[in-house]
């Protein structure tokens, strides 16, 4: 059986990606989460995710004797070992674009994802104000999901980018998280895709999971600190 390695729930968004693609795709698979308590060598996560990964970080996605340590390449792994499930679009063209709009959440995005952290427990809108008002970074990253998004939904009829689930609507799903916690200004259309990320099985799956943990973390935290400091 697959064996997923995963973080807290709450807050690790690389994790999230490939647990709810192979949650929402019914691929059996075991879980392993390991608690975040710290990043630093000695840290009980870095001690368990040592012998498991040569980065010690997690997602990591272990079959047999074959470890994958990569988003991207897990995807494509299992991609690959079922291929029934169609994981991603079956036309060439469009396989080829779904597969850049997820290298480029891969590598991109670093303003939306670096002042937003994903907690998805939290309210946050009242942080995500400031960050719309303060951050033109952030205001650039949402709009570039718009104008992609957009493009994708009307070229493939939606109710997801390619129309069915794909590895695509994965690996957007804590960015959808994002834009829920923070509040973070949408249009209607795009709105409603979030939403309806949010209620696919896999992905309420992990939420509710998340919701469930209840394991406040300071260091994944620091806004929420700062606003309950001032």
């Amino acid at each position: 059986m697959l064996k997923l390695y995963i973080g807290n729930k709450n807050y690790s968004s690389w994790s999230m990606r490939p647990w709810v693609l192979l949650k929402q795709a019914g691929i059996v698979f075991e879980e392993v989460r390991v608690r975040f308590d710290s990043f630093d060598a000695d840290s009980e996560f870095k001690r368990a995710m040592g012998p498991v990964s040569p980065t010690g970080k997690v997602p990591v996605l272990v079959d047999g004797d074959l470890v994958v340590w990569d988003t991207l390449a897990i995807a494509e792994y299992v991609a690959e070992t079922h291929p029934d499930k169609n994981l991603w679009p079956t036309d060439a063209k469009a396989r080829a674009r779904a597969r850049s709009v997820c290298a480029e959440m891969h590598s991109g995005f670093i303003a939306l994802r670096g002042n937003c952290p994903m907690n998805i427990e939290a309210n946050l809108a009242d942080t995500g104000a400031l960050l719309w008002r303060d951050q033109a970074g952030v205001r650039a990253d949402v709009n570039r999901l718009v104008e992609m998004w957009s493009a994708l939904l009307q070229e493939h009829g939606g109710p997801m980018l390619f129309g069915e689930f794909t590895v695509a609507d994965a690996y957007f799903a804590p960015v959808c998280m994002r834009l829920h916690s923070y509040a973070l200004p949408l249009p209607p259309h795009i709105s409603a895709y979030v939403d309806r990320v949010r209620e696919l099985p896999g992905v309420k799956a992990w939420i509710d999971d998340a919701l469930a943990e209840k394991d406040f973390l300071d260091f994944e935290e620091p806004y929420r600190l700062r606003h309950t400091e001032g």
